[in-house]
């Protein structure tokens, strides 16, 4: 589809550029045509005993034809040059829409896996307990309450498709001046962490840095093992999350990022592996830097500069 389109949009590019070359082309020709005729007309006015002509009419029509194959060389390599330029810009106009139709079919796809599950399972379970005959009514609520927590799971998930559509649309969200540590602090709640809070005032939108500190929270609490997690806010907008759980591997770490991505050991924890996806738009959206120091077994630390 977008090899299609790419050509098309190099004939369209290559269509302008050629009928504007061709139009400034005429009017050379006959630009310098005219000239030609009127050095000519000049040199017979002033030419003695009246004669009809002053330069060679084969001359003449030479000089037209060198004229002529000059501008048609000069169009072919426009054309030549053009279409290549043309494929090339094309393909770099392109892109970002590929990329994004691209982006947009695996998250569909990957929305559709992450559902079917849940899905399938309160399918199921409906089906059997309408089955049942001798179903009581303690085995019916015993279901119902099952059911539910599927239902909160693809509540969950959808909560999460939602913020994530938000904050990768790059919508602006509003800037004020904040104090980190006192988001940190919003962040850490109740929770007993070991925190080192500096103040650390910045450009950012407080409920969604709020929102970036408690799942990098969450998670150091989720993977620590029940370890220690350490929070620490430092000047000039840097904030890090410690934990010494069970890290994450060399092979994992270029992809804890991407959408839907849970390495082998996370799997058998709760999530979908947005978590850290919403994490980095939120740190794309305020222009900040978000890095992770990972050993397998000993923990991981992130780092997030505002």
């Amino acid at each position: 589809m977008f090899i299609e389109a790419r050509i098309k949009l190099t004939a369209w590019y290559l269509a302008i550029i050629m009928a504007i070359s061709i139009f400034f082309s005429v009017i050379i020709y006959r630009g310098a045509t005219f000239e030609i005729d009127r050095i000519q007309r000049i040199q017979i006015l002033r030419h003695p005993l009246g004669a009809t002509y002053v330069l060679d009419s084969d001359v003449l029509r030479e000089t037209k034809q060198r004229i002529v194959l000059w501008l048609v060389m000069i169009n072919s390599s426009i054309f030549i040059i053009s279409a290549i330029a043309g494929y090339f810009l094309a393909g770099k106009t392109l892109e970002p829409i590929r990329t994004n139709v691209e982006n947009q079919k695996k998250f569909i796809s990957d929305s559709s896996h992450e559902l079917r599950t849940p899905l399938t399972s309160l399918k199921t379970e409906i089906e059997v307990a309408l089955r049942d005959k001798k179903l009581s009514l303690s085995n019916a609520k015993v279901q119902l309450k099952s059911n539910l927590e599927d239902v909160n799971k693809m509540q969950r998930l959808a909560n999460y498709l939602l913020k994530l559509n938000v904050y990768e649309d790059g919508q602006k969200l509003p800037m004020t001046k904040v104090d980190l540590k006192e988001i940190a602090l919003d962040a850490v709640g109740k929770r007993k962490i070991k925190t080192n809070l500096k103040k650390s005032i910045v450009a950012g939108n407080k409920d969604s840095l709020t929102e970036l500190l408690t799942i990098l929270i969450d998670n150091a609490i989720k993977y620590g093992e029940g370890k220690e997690v350490e929070v620490r806010v430092k000047p000039k907008g840097v904030v890090e999350i410690e934990d010494h759980g069970i890290g994450i591997s060399d092979e994992d770490l270029p992809h804890i990022f991407d959408r839907f991505y849970r390495s082998d050991k996370s799997r058998g924890t709760d999530g979908y592996g947005l978590g850290l996806s919403i994490a980095k738009s939120i740190v794309d959206l305020h222009h900040g830097t978000i890095k992770v120091e990972s050993k397998l077994g000993q923990g991981s630390k992130f780092t997030v500069l505002i």
